[in-house]
């Protein structure tokens, strides 16, 4: 069994607590016009050409993502994609254990989205916990609700996305409806497992007080998680969407205060 791997980050602050090794799963059944990892959407291997690195040796013309020795000696191109086994994942998390241990941290499996490979994530899920390694699943819930029940014996963690309350809003900058993703929250919240709540903020797009408020009201009517984090939109990823090709939308970067003001609507503690 293998999964499609586009980055392994270790010490790791931002992705569930303490220091943590994030595995991000590559593949996406979203498309969120602020991503700031556009290499997660698709399930295959991709070159990234960043041109201005690029002084036309042309050494790489006969080269493909499937070439092995792959090398761009001026980093003009690189290949994002790389299959993964269970234990070749697991010896790269297992590595950084004593720090888990010391600071409370972790693995945690992102993406794109890592429950579209769930055969695979079921399993080093359940490696690591037999390991005595902290688990989390970082997810925008867009799957089965079957998908959780394979794997929550095996997760301590849920970081799970709400991107919008409004199904048009949510269509219009995702792709897709938001109906399945709050069903699975609603069931999740309900269930004995630990999640968080995270919340991107995207200016023109849920930055209201009115998006904040609907998201506390389901909240209250579903249960609150132990965890809100409201995820400020950065353009780090920009440069990205031209080495792949792709048109980049950018937002306006929110301020401090509209993300604390934000913050205090939609977070009860």
């Amino acid at each position: 069994m293998k999964a499609m791997i586009f980055d392994i980050q270790r010490n790791s602050f931002v992705d569930g607590p303490g220091i943590r090794t994030t595995v991000f799963f590559k593949g996406c059944n979203l498309r969120c016009k602020w991503c700031h990892n556009p290499e997660s959407q698709s399930f295959e291997k991709e070159i990234l050409f960043y041109k201005s690195k690029c002084t036309g040796c042309g050494r790489c013309k006969e080269l493909t993502v499937d070439d092995e020795n792959f090398i761009c000696f001026n980093d003009a191109k690189e290949i994002c994609g790389k299959e993964y086994t269970v234990d070749e994942i697991l010896d790269d998390v297992i590595k950084d254990k004593a720090f888990y241990e010391t600071s409370g941290g972790g693995v945690t499996f992102s993406g794109g989205e890592c429950m579209l490979q769930i055969d695979f994530l079921a399993e080093i899920l359940k490696k690591c916990k037999e390991a005595g390694i902290h688990t989390a699943v970082d997810t925008a819930g867009n799957v089965p609700f079957e998908y959780f029940e394979k794997i929550m014996p095996y997760t301590d963690l849920f970081l799970y996305d709400i991107k919008s309350m409004n199904d048009e809003i949510h269509k219009e900058y995702t792709g897709a409806t938001n109906t399945l993703i709050l069903e699975n929250l609603s069931k999740l919240l309900k269930s004995d497992v630990s999640v968080w709540v995270r919340i991107p903020i995207i200016p023109g797009v849920n930055d209201t007080e009115e998006e904040m408020k609907n998201i506390r009201s389901f909240l209250e009517l579903n249960g609150y998680p132990e965890n809100i984090e409201l995820l400020p939109y950065h353009k780090m990823g920009e440069h990205k969407y031209s080495a792949l090709g792709k048109t980049y939308n950018t937002f306006d970067v929110p301020n401090k205060e509209k993300i604390e003001k934000l913050k205090h609507t939609v977070v009860p503690y």
